[in-house]
C-alpha cells in the first residue's frame, strides 16, 4: 500500500502534462553502436583465493603459457598456486573509439576461485565476433563483493568472484567506418511506436523548413543529408539529436513479485468493477501431553497428542473501483480495497483477466 501510496502523492503533487524528450534519448543512430568484445585471461596477485589447481587443469595451462612466454620454463614442473584464476574478460568497444583511447573492461572468474579481490589481470587480447584483437586490457581488479570466513561460518556481500577495470583497456585497432559519406542516416526508435516516429518525422521537418524525413514503420524515421544542407552526417545529426519530442506511451503495469513492486503508467485505464478480497489463514498448533505411570508402578511413559486446527478466512467484502480516467482515480479505487502490495498484485492480475483492466500486463 505505501507503494501505491507515495505514486498517488507524487502525481497528486505533479499534475501530468505533455513532457517532451530529446531526441538522442529517443532513438539510436544508424551506424553509432557499439562492437562486444571478449577474451581468456589471468588474474594475479590474490590472497589464496584463486583456483585449485587441480579442480580448474585450464587455470595451469594459461599460467604455464604466460610464463613461457615471459621465458620461463615450468615444463616437468609441479607447482600448486592458489594467488592464480582464470577469468573471462568483456567490454564493449564505443562507436568511433580511437586508437590509444581506454575503455572499462569487466573480469569474472571462470574457476572455483573464492574472490578477485586485490588480484591484478595480466595483459589481455580482446577480440571481437571477427576474431580481430581490438582491444589489450590489464590492470588491477575492482571486485563487486567481499567475503569473509571462519572456523565455521563464513559471509558473503555481493558478488566477488566478479569485478571491472576503469579504463582496464586500451584501444589497439580501429573499427573502420565512413560516416562522412552517407547519404541518409536512418533513427531507429528504441520502443517501436507508429505515433513516436510521425511525430519525430514531422518534427525534423518542421525544423528544416522542408521535407527531410520520412518515417519507413513504427520503428524507423529516415533523414536525407543532402536536403538538410548540412556538409556530412555527423553536423546534422549534431544538428537534430537535441530536438525536443513528446513521445507515445504504451499503458503498462510491471509487477516485480519478489520485491512486490507495482509500478502504473500514467495511460492505465480501469473499467468499473466489483472486487471482493479475504485471507485464508490455516492456524495448526501441537501441544503434546505426557503421562506419566505413578511411582512404584510398572507402567511406561506415553505421549499423548494434542493438535489445534482451524481455518480462519478474511472478512473482506464487496468494493467497487471506479472506472478511472486518471492515474489517481484509478490508485484511490485500489487503495480503497485496503490490501498489501502483493495481494494488489493479486487483484491486479484478476482484474485483468475479467477483461478491466486496459494496460499491457509485465511480470518479472
Amino acid at each position: 500500500m505505501r507503494i501505491l501510496a507515495l505514486i498517488l502523492c507524487l502525481f497528486l503533487a505533479f499534475p501530468a502534462a505533455a513532457e517532451q524528450i530529446r531526441l538522442k534519448d529517443l532513438v539510436s543512430f544508424d551506424g553509432v553502436r557499439g562492437n562486444d568484445l571478449v577474451g581468456y585471461g589471468l588474474v594475479v596477485g590474490l590472497n589464496g583465493t584463486g583456483d585449485g589447481l587441480r579442480n580448474a587443469p585450464f587455470t595451469e595451462e594459461i599460467m604455464t603459457s604466460i610464463l613461457e612466454r615471459l621465458g620461463v620454463n615450468v615444463t616437468g614442473e609441479q607447482f600448486r598456486p592458489r594467488n592464480v584464476a582464470a577469468v573471462i574478460v568483456t567490454a564493449t568497444l564505443p562507436a568511433f573509439a580511437r586508437a590509444g583511447s581506454t575503455i572499462d573492461v569487466t573480469v569474472s572468474a571462470i574457476g572455483d576461485a573464492s574472490s578477485l579481490l586485490g588480484g591484478t589481470l595480466v595483459m589481455t587480447p580482446l577480440n571481437a565476433a571477427d576474431g580481430e584483437i581490438y582491444v589489450v586490457a590489464q590492470g588491477t581488479i575492482i571486485a563487486g563483493g567481499v567475503s569473509a570466513s571462519g572456523a565455521a561460518a563464513s559471509v558473503t556481500e555481493g558478488v566477488p568472484t566478479s569485478g571491472s577495470i576503469p579504463s582496464g583497456g586500451r584501444v589497439e585497432r580501429e573499427i573502420d567506418f565512413e560516416y562522412a559519406s552517407l547519404k541518409s542516416v536512418r533513427l531507429a526508435l528504441r520502443d517501436p511506436d507508429f505515433t513516436t516516429a510521425l511525430r519525430i518525422e514531422k518534427a525534423l521537418n518542421r525544423a528544416f523548413r522542408k521535407h527531410v524525413a520520412v518515417m519507413l514503420d513504427s520503428g524507423t524515421v529516415e533523414l536525407d543529408i543532402a536536403r538538410t544542407g548540412a556538409p556530412s552526417a555527423a553536423h546534422a545529426i549534431g544538428m537534430i539529436e537535441n530536438i525536443a519530442v513528446e513521445p507515445e506511451r504504451l499503458a503498462r503495469v510491471v509487477i516485480d513479485q519478489r520485491s512486490g513492486t507495482i509500478v502504473l503508467g500514467d495511460d492505465v485505464r480501469v473499467s468499473r468493477v466489483a472486487v471482493a478480497q479475504g485471507n485464508l489463514t490455516l492456524r495448526d498448533e501441537e501441544a503434546p501431553l505426557v503421562a506419566e505411570p505413578n511411582p512404584f508402578a510398572r507402567g511406561e511413559t506415553v505421549v499423548v497428542p494434542r493438535s489445534k486446527v482451524g481455518i480462519d478466512e478474511g472478512q473482506g467484502g464487496l468494493a467497487v473501483v471506479q472506472g478511472g480516467t486518471s492515474l489517481a482515480e484509478v490508485i484511490s479505487g485500489l487503495n480503497a480495497l485496503g490490501v498489501a502490495p502483493r495481494d494488489m498484485i493479486d487483484i491486479l492480475k484478476t482484474i485483468k483477466a475479467a477483461g478491466a483492466l486496459h494496460a499491457k500486463f509485465v511480470v518479472r
